[in-house]
C-alpha cells in the first residue's frame, strides 16, 4: 500500500513505513548534492526528516506523518545522488514504525 503526503511516497510493509521522495519531487529539486538527516528518532507531523541541497533548491523535507525512525538511508549522506535514483532500495529517506494507521490511510492514495 502506498500513500502520498507532501510529495513524499510512503510505502507500508507490515509495521514498517518507508518514506521516499516522489518522482515529481525528485524532478523538482534536481540533482541532490548534500544530505543531512535530523537526528531525532521520534517524528511528529511537519518535523524535519532531513535537509538537502540540490541543483535547483535547498530544502527541508518535513514528515507528513508521525512515527519513530528505525532506520535512515545514511548511504545518501556519502552519496547524495542516491536520492535521485529510480530504484526504491536506493532513494528512500527513512523507515518508520509506531505510525497511526488512520493517519496513514488519510493520506492521498498513490
Amino acid at each position: 500500500m502506498e500513500r502520498i503526503g507532501n510529495f513524499l511516497l510512503i510505502t507500508k510493509d507490515g509495521d514498517n513505513y518507508t518514506v521516499s521522495m516522489s518522482a515529481e519531487l525528485q524532478d523538482d529539486v534536481g540533482t541532490v548534492g548534500f544530505v543531512e538527516f535530523n537526528q531525532e528518532d521520534n517524528l511528529e507531523v511537519d518535523d524535519a526528516i532531513l535537509n538537502l541541497e540540490a541543483s535547483k533548491t535547498v530544502l527541508e523535507i518535513a514528515s507528513p506523518i508521525a512515527g519513530t525512525i528505525v532506520e535512515r538511508n545514511t548511504a545518501a549522506e556519502d552519496n547524495p545522488q542516491l536520492l535521485n535514483s529510480a530504484k526504491a532500495d536506493e532513494n528512500w529517506l527513512v523507515k518508520l514504525t509506531n505510525v497511526d494507521e488512520e493517519a496513514f490511510n488519510a493520506l492521498e492514495e498513490a
